[in-house]
């Protein structure tokens, strides 16, 4: 068995624990484990009538190359957000210009004739992607094609359906915690409202986890339009009640005004993706012109999946790898490991095309107050999900 495993979207803490597990175990089976660099751009980007010049693309992966890339963070494959069945003109490599046609309002064109050749030429028979929604939802294309396939979900937005935990979830929070905690510093200090912005494009479980764990005083969640006025009316409470004159907010950065829309700026990317960002700064100034406070503003972005993984990322991590190398062992494939109810497991690799995975609101947040509210424990995992 030949496998290509690869890493897409944006980069988590997990994700080199991830492979070398899969190398490591593969290894022990005699199977090849090729690295797919930047995600899916490797098997677009390949071109096929200049191998030589395309080896930047893989990297063949050994015990002996794994060995210490579990001790860093991001990604040894490094990633991409390419989808090769959406490509526009203008990241279409040179040497397929022509080849494909660009349809629909964003003319994008399909691609994926060129990748199975380049799977076909380099001898990959079975695919492991590790990745969120789009990621994944790619390797379903290619399951569809006849590829042996078994996916790995990673987000930090902890939002692929079908698994209760994504590679990347528990640092991203434990990262926001421990910011969260030393932005009071500056807060108190300079007696404001400390603003924190992280990120969660359509699901907010992030910002209401870590808001809930660092003991926030109001989280802005994705999934509630929140009323600006109230939020700061709120917020200017909470500073007056605290002993230290200062009060912190969480929110989610696809945070959206009552009547208004979740805050997009710059321009869409290759494959038509926007960033989105700016809600924490918007909702900052607001409060200051609504309650003459001044505010301490942060957006924690990149910081979020910083760094190497905390211990629970590393422990699903190892087990999602092993599993995915156990799962073909047994003759299975077109599957995506999972963890459901605390237990591994795995569901149909296409299960992440079939719904949203959002905050469960009626369970775990107050909409009047907005701030993190758990209903019922009894009987919840772990991690509330």
């Amino acid at each position: 068995m030949r496998i290509g495993i690869l890493t897409g979207g944006g980069d988590v803490p997990g994700l080199n624990p991830c492979i070398k597990a899969v190398v490591n175990r593969a290894a022990a089976n005699g199977w090849e484990v090729i690295g797919l660099r930047k995600g899916w751009a490797s098997l677009l980007n390949y071109n096929l009538d200049d191998p030589e010049g395309s080896a930047q693309w893989i990297q063949p992966l050994s015990k002996g190359d794994v060995r210490t890339i579990d001790r860093y963070g991001g990604t040894h494959l490094h990633t991409s957000r390419t989808n090769p069945a959406k490509v526009k003109p203008d990241a279409m490599p040179a040497f397929l210009h022509g080849r494909f046609a660009h349809t629909g309002e964003k003319q994008l064109a399909d691609a994926t004739p060129h990748v199975l050749r380049v799977l076909e030429h380099l001898g990959i028979d079975t695919l492991i992607p590790i990745g969120g929604d789009d990621t994944l939802s790619y390797g379903v294309r290619m399951h569809e094609e006849g590829v042996r396939l078994i996916a790995i979900p990673k987000t930090m937005d902890n939002d692929v359906f079908g698994t209760d935990y994504c590679l990347g979830f528990s640092t991203a929070i434990t990262r926001s915690v421990e910011f969260i905690n030393a932005l009071r510093t500056p807060a108190g200090s300079h007696e404001r409202i400390a603003v924190v912005e992280l990120f969660g494009r359509n699901s907010g479980e992030t910002a209401l986890i870590s808001a809930y764990l660092s003991d926030a005083d109001r989280a802005l969640i994705s999934e509630v339009p929140f009323d600006i006025e109230r939020v700061a009316q709120l917020i200017l409470e909470d500073r007056r009640a605290n002993p230290s004159n200062y009060a912190v907010l969480v929110v989610s950065e696809g945070a959206s005004m009552l009547g208004g829309q979740v805050m997009e700026y710059g321009q869409e990317d290759a494959y038509g993706h926007k960033k989105l960002g700016g809600i924490g700064q918007i909702v900052g100034d607001a409060i200051t012109k609504l309650t003459g406070v001044d505010v301490v503003n942060q957006q924690l972005a990149y910081l979020m999946r910083a760094g190497a993984p905390d211990s629970l990322d590393r422990m699903v991590a190892k087990s999602y790898g092993n599993l995915a190398i156990q799962e073909l062992e047994r003759g299975h494939d077109g599957l995506m490991v999972a963890l459901q109810n605390g237990v591994y497991t795995t569901v149909r690799a296409d299960t992440c095309t079939q719904g949203t995975k959002r905050v469960d609101v009626p369970e775990l947040y107050d909409i009047q107050a907005y701030r993190p509210h758990i209903t019922h424990l009894l009987g919840k995992p772990m991690f509330l999900y």
